[in-house]
């Protein structure tokens, strides 16, 4: 993964140079961190590219930006198109293209001199490029399927479009209006993330994932945006069960397995990231069957045991015979850490367990590596989370809303909550049961989350809530739906939002590559290869969730791998230790100034006698819900954005 950048005249003007080359240089300098091996640039014309490179594969002449033959065609392109090789083959069988180096940029380059916008849609991997046509004078922007690779642009400077990797590069730029959305924390106070094409700044949009942009430049000025693919199901009864469990399972086996392998294609070693889980478990047993090169794995272990999984990474590190590394978190680490996590994500977090990933990612670059293969993205294409079954628990429930034994099937899914007590059991109950009715209203399976996550939103200034009395985020989501959603089985409706809402803008975000890249390392996601989620959205619902057995199809193809303490393990969420973390005896946050009356005054976003109270009950050090944890954090973590972005104070 690299970071890019550039400056556009909309016009078709050409660029004045001393300026712009300045801009760039500011541009590249906050993307360091994603390519600290070389710089490069590129200025001619209405146009202005930057780049700093990660070097991966063709250490020695990959350097972008970099065009084709005659120079009318160039990119700057973040991210790795695992299939390069065969498409550069069949580029070269047409007698149309010369190649002059080993690197997939070049591939993008004559891909698009092929077959214009349509080149995406031959694309596996993972990736954001803009490409600058010279002769049509025209731009084409385009992110990957799952929008692993960021990319964010304005038209709001200048009057010049610009764009970059991370919102840093723009917000950095001379008299750029740095603004909160304040719509995007709505939406961040809702479904937990905020959702593309917004971001956490006003005047800078996030290309959503799966789509492309085409502006046109000059007298005919134009933009023309195409969503190239989306996640997608048979409708409800038109599953295929005609194949058994075993022709499933043998076919996912086969297709993770080319997955992973064309993951591998670097020409620096490749780690492995190890939880204890079985998606991670898997993806560490198939690179052991895949080569004979010795194998590093990165875990993370907690000093509280709660969160703890040591047993487990060990427990298969040693029946692999790889090399274990793993890093211990303790809660003042991630008070510590927290403002650096934000400051690479970008966004507003609800919880806390971006920090870990970022102080793991600093473990892997410390070990020399620059790759690192992650299980992530397992859960969404097989349904390993609790989510989907307590939404099928609540659909067998609605059918007897009145049934007494229905609810108590939760017991299953949470063998120490407290379902047979009476008080602490009918609250838990009563939790499942607001939404229980009626069963077709958009976002049942995500209606509880995003109704409990709601009320953070009482924290807003009086201010803040009037201005964002009329905006609903889920009727802005529900716009965007495609037309066949409404047809599928519910379970593949849930897998749906899962994926575009919490994989897409949070898991991939705050947790994933932003954490990677802010020490220089690319994660890898075989689970989220194209054609291993084309394969599991065919596959029928009862094979991935069966009865409450999640990822059942998944087990049934690697279960035989892994050793059986692995292989029968319930899904465990990854969480972290969050308001704790910021008022440890060993804190080192600086919380009490963040959350200070003249930062909330400053901000003007919360209300500060609310905010006040809510940090007493978190530093009382008790025990509190999931809802004040929330709220403790999304306001801590938007005043961080606004002191680092808006302010440009340094935290």
């Amino acid at each position: 993964m690299c970071g890019i950048c550039g400056i556009v005249d909309l016009n078709a003007r050409p660029l004045p140079r001393p300026e712009i080359e300045e801009n760039i240089v500011l541009m590249q300098k906050n993307l360091i961190h994603r390519g600290p091996d070389e710089e490069g640039s590129f200025i001619a014309g209405p146009v202005a590219l930057g780049h700093t490179r990660l070097s991966i594969i063709d250490l020695s002449s990959g350097h972008q930006p970099m065009s084709n033959e005659d120079g009318t065609v160039w990119t700057v392109f973040n991210g790795e198109i695992f299939n390069y090789i065969e498409l550069k083959k069949e580029l070269e069988e047409t007698g149309n293209h010369l190649f002059k180096t080993k690197s997939d940029t070049e591939v993008l380059v004559h891909l698009y001199e092929e077959y214009g916008e349509h080149m995406v849609e031959m694309l596996n991997g993972q990736f954001a490029f803009v490409i600058y046509d010279e002769k049509q004078k025209e731009l084409l922007l385009a992110r990957d399927h799952y929008g692993i690779c960021p990319l964010f642009y304005s038209t709001k400077w200048q009057g010049r479009l610009v764009f970059a990797s991370e919102l840093k590069a723009i917000l950095d730029l001379p008299e750029f209006d740095a603004q909160i959305d304040l719509k995007a924390l709505k939406q961040a106070f809702t479904f937990w993330t905020i959702l593309s094409p917004r971001s956490a700044f006003r005047h800078i949009k996030s290309l959503p994932p799966g789509c492309l942009a085409r502006i046109k430049l000059g007298r005919d000025q134009s933009v023309k945006y195409r969503r190239y693919w989306h996640l997608s199901f048979p409708r409800e009864g038109e599953e295929d069960y005609s194949r058994s469990a075993a022709d499933w399972a043998d076919e996912v086996f086969e297709t993770l397995v080319k997955a992973v392998k064309i993951r591998l294609r670097a020409d620096v070693p490749v780690g492995v990231y190890l939880s204890g889980g079985l998606d991670s478990s898997i993806i560490a047993s198939v690179v052991r069957r895949l080569t004979d090169t010795p194998i590093e794995t990165f875990s993370l272990s907690f000093a509280a045991q709660s969160y703890d999984e040591t047993e487990y990474q060990k427990e298969l590190a040693h029946a692999l015979n790889v090399q274990y590394n793993n890093i211990i978190i303790r809660n003042s680490d991630i008070g510590k850490h927290f403002p650096k996590s934000i400051y690479h994500g970008e966004k507003p977090v609800l919880r806390s367990a971006p920090v870990p990933m970022y102080m793991l990612s600093s473990l892997v670059h410390k070990h020399g590596y620059k790759v690192v293969l992650s299980g992530e993205g397992a859960d969404e294409v097989f349904a390993g989370y609790d989510l989907f079954k307590e939404d099928k628990i609540r659909r067998f429930w609605a059918r007897q809303p009145e049934s007494a034994l229905r609810p108590l099937l939760f017991k299953r899914l949470y063998p120490f909550s407290p379902l047979t007590l009476s008080a602490a059991g009918k609250m838990l109950l009563s939790f499942y049961k607001k939404e229980l009715l009626p069963l077709n209203v958009f976002g049942y399976s995500h209606l509880p989350t995003w109704s409990n996550t709601r009320p953070i939103q009482n924290y807003f200034s009086s201010h803040t809530q009037e201005i964002l009395r009329d905006y609903d985020p889920v009727e802005e989501l529900k716009q965007e739906i495609p037309g066949e959603f409404h047809f599928w089985h519910p379970l593949h409706k849930a897998q749906y939002l899962e994926t575009r809402i919490l994989l897409s803008e949070y898991l991939l975000v705050s947790q994933g590559e932003r954490m990677t890249m802010a020490h220089s390392v690319e994660g890898r996601f075989p689970f989220l290869d194209v054609t291993v989620a084309e394969l599991a959205s065919r596959i029928p619902p009862v094979y991935k969730l069966k009865g409450l057995t999640e990822k059942y199809i998944l087990r049934k193809a690697f279960g035989g791998m892994l050793p059986g303490i692995i292989a029968n393990r319930p899904k465990r969420p990854y969480g972290a230790p969050n308001k704790e973390a910021f008022f440890d005896t060993k804190n080192e946050s600086n919380v009490g100034y963040w959350l200070s009356k003249e930062k909330i005054s400053q901000s003007g976003i919360f209300d500060y006698k609310k905010t006040e109270r809510l940090t007493r009950k978190c530093a009382a050090n008790r025990q509190i819900g999931f809802r004040d944890n929330a709220a403790f954090l999304g306001i801590v973590s938007t005043q961080l954005l606004c002191e680092m972005f808006v302010n440009k104070e340094l935290v």
